[in-house]
């Protein structure tokens, strides 16, 4: 006889929003189950991939893919899982296994800017958030505390906070020094806030400068979903890998009563509970709600007034790269570890995007040898090319703010995966309003480069953005159903005992890598999942 499976909650996903979740509600008294579509993989596992990798700047080439819960892959070839169906392409990169996508993130912890959550109301854009960012601030330090992020909080006056950073910042590359003391007086240069140790921190030790935080830390100085969810089990959350929840399943009163799942041979499961959390990413999330159908949602769970999906957002990159008049020696320390933030925003919001500017600190070598090879270029020349390369070349980039328009979406492809469900499809565009950003950045790449006493001053193609899969939008929450798909706190409009978590309800994207937003919104949401007496306010003794 086939065991019973059921629990208080059910979470569907183990990346960083749905572990820490599933940990905070098993702190807090609740039984957990947790369903993840991918393996379980040791970190050290991983680690020895990436060192063995032949393609060491592909950052998704350490992780596993699986047959039974496909990923997307791009290189050597693309396996089309995630359908593309224009008009701009949309190479969304994420990692389906136990800990998520953010075991290969740059683990940059940016908050928001207070008017990133007011675009409607001050610019007559995009949409205001049914919350603000005061009420999210204690949500913010607290995902702080967890994922020990480092910062100086007087470099970030445009996100203001209550309380410190957990840790100050990791120690500055000697790069960014000296950008920063170049720029000095055109623009402030700061340290970005990251999840990665200072110093020591939750017995993980600090950063080792070893310049390969994407696609794996070698020491674990980097905070990533793998200890979100290990901390979950910790707290008594059952974990079961290789489940791929492929339906949820609904009463007569429309309350989720149970998620059907496969395991790689197809054998079907069934998972009861009393609340289920939907935290798969931006992507799959709405592929699940969308492939579960029933007479009386003939399109999907909580798409009643066919919002999942919609408001894709990310943040598209342009970039500029050029050679320093002095020998910067970039691939020392973090490989993203300096911005500029002063126009994220301001007035000219109402025509076109915020942006920050940001420094890539990666080892020109890899980069430049492949270049050179495919040049046929060899011998001294190569060699004098190389370094000269490896030790000048610099680059900045833009991470432009992208508006939620309904027709940029997550939908259901007629291809199929290995378990015979439907891949999903992205139909994607960037509008004019991000364009128009990504111009007005032209300007400031030139002075930076006239700063730095730049030449060779490679732009890149003006209708080629880099996608920096910050996968946000396509389960929005707002106040109107017929706009988003779940209310303030993560609960789906149409069932009331289904919350969604993760960067998908995130109703503006901004211009800050989603990640800890995401977080802090999620932790807000646990309040609405337990009692009042288990919620936020009690645990702060503030009840």
């Amino acid at each position: 006889m086939a065991e019973e499976l059921s629990a208080d909650f059910v979470v569907v996903g183990s990346g960083i929003c749905g572990a820490l979740v599933a940990m905070v509600l098993a702190q807090r008294g609740a039984s957990v189950i947790m369903l993840e579509a991918g393996p379980r993989v040791e970190r050290a596992q991983l680690v020895a991939n990436f060192r063995n990798s032949p393609r060491r700047s592909d950052w998704m080439s350490p992780y596993p893919f699986s047959p039974w819960a496909p990923h997307p892959v791009y290189r050597p070839e693309d396996n089309e899982h995630l359908v593309q169906a224009g008009p701009y392409p949309y190479p969304a990169e994420y990692i389906r296994m136990v800990g998520g996508s953010t075991w290969h993130w740059a683990a940059l912890a940016w908050r928001n800017v207070p008017n990133d959550m007011r675009m409607h109301s001050l610019y007559g854009v995009g949409v205001d958030w049914p919350f603000d960012y005061d009420e999210l601030d204690p949500y913010y330090q607290w995902a702080e505390e967890l994922m020990g992020v480092a910062g100086d909080g007087d470099e970030h006056p445009d996100s203001p906070r209550s309380q410190p950073y957990p840790m100050e910042p990791v120690a500055e590359p000697w790069a960014m020094r000296r950008i920063r003391e170049r720029l000095a007086g055109t623009y402030r240069v700061a340290n970005n806030p990251v999840a990665r140790n200072s110093r020591t921190f939750d017995r993980r030790p600090a950063c080792c400068g070893s310049n390969n935080c994407q696609p794996i830390c070698p020491v674990d100085a980097q905070y990533h979903g793998g200890i979100a969810a290990a901390a979950a089990e910790a707290a008594g959350v059952r974990l079961i890998s290789s489940a791929v929840v492929y339906k949820l399943e609904h009463d007569s009163q429309d309350r989720i009563v149970a998620a059907h799942y496969y395991d790689p041979e197809r054998n079907s499961y069934r998972v009861t509970g009393g609340t289920f959390v939907v935290a798969a990413n931006g992507i799959e999330t709405p592929r699940l709600l969308l492939m579960s159908t029933s007479d009386r949602f003939p399109n999907g769970i909580a798409n009643r007034t066919d919002m999942v999906g919609r408001h894709l957002m990310d943040h598209p990159s342009t970039s500029l790269t050029f050679d320093a008049d002095e020998d910067l020696w970039l691939g020392r320390g973090p490989q993203s570890p300096s911005s500029i933030s002063a126009l994220r925003d301001g007035p000219f919001r109402e025509d076109y995007s915020g942006y920050r500017l940001d420094f890539t600190n990666i080892s020109r070598v890899d980069s430049t040898t492949q270049r050179l090879l495919l040049e046929g270029v060899y011998g001294p020349e190569f060699e004098r090319r190389l370094r000269h390369s490896a030790a000048r070349e610099m680059s900045v980039k833009t991470v432009l703010e992208v508006l939620p328009r309904p027709e940029n979406r997550i939908a259901l492809s007629s291809r199929k995966d290995a378990l015979g469900l439907p891949r999903p499809q992205a139909h994607y565009d960037i509008d004019t309003y991000t364009r128009r950003g990504a111009e007005s950045a032209l300007w400031h790449f030139r002075r930076i480069a006239e700063l730095m006493g730049g030449s060779n001053l490679r732009f890149s193609d003006e209708n080629a953005f880099a996608n920096n899969q910050h996968i946000c939008g396509t389960t929005s929450m707002g106040e109107d159903p017929n706009i988003s798909v779940c209310d303030g706190w993560g609960r789906t409009h149409d069932h009331e005992n289904l919350f969604l978590v993760g960067t998908g309800v995130l109703p503006t994207a901004g211009t800050a890598n989603s990640t800890l937003t995401a977080v802090a919104v999620a932790l807000r949401s646990v309040d609405a999942m337990l009692p009042a007496e288990r919620g936020w306010a009690a645990e702060q003794g503030k009840s």
